[in-house]
């Protein structure tokens, strides 16, 4: 490790497991939508999912750009690399076009229910997060 290199706090382990096992979860929710498995079909209404299994399919392929390239932002993060940074960038883009069909162009949005809304504040918000702590982290000398 060179000298110049800071060594991080308890914080960035937590927020980079935490970070990690959240992203993951994107990925899980992903291969099960992808996938239509049973578990995916049990938490919607077939009207619900008539609408998801319907969507675009650059709306399929910004969900998993988002998750794919966010885990890999968590663990470059978890490496100590400031590559985390671009990773976590291209994830917020696809992120914010993904909320952006979500919100103002899905026909199916007015059968969001609570779950739905708050998923599309605290991802958005996540995404946000990962990437301005990782810029932060480079400047702090954690990151190199």
């Amino acid at each position: 490790m060179s000298e110049d290199q800071k060594k991080p706090g308890v914080l960035f382990w937590v927020i980079g497991v935490i970070a990690f096992i959240w992203n993951s979860m994107g990925i899980d929710g992903y291969l099960n939508q992808t996938y239509k498995t049973e578990r995916f079909k049990s938490m919607y209404t077939e009207e619900q999912l008539e609408y998801i299994f319907n969507s675009p399919s650059w709306v399929t392929g910004v969900f998993a750009i988002a998750v794919f390239s966010s885990v890999i932002g968590c663990i470059l993060l978890l490496l100590r690399k400031k590559l985390a940074t671009t990773f976590f960038l291209i994830g917020l883009l696809a992120v914010i076009a993904q909320t952006g069909y979500n919100l103002f162009m899905n026909p199916g949005k007015e059968l969001y229910g609570s779950m739905e809304y708050s998923m599309l504040i605290m991802i958005p918000l996540f995404a946000v997060f990962l990437y301005w702590y990782s810029k932060k982290c480079i400047k702090n000398g954690i990151l190199k």
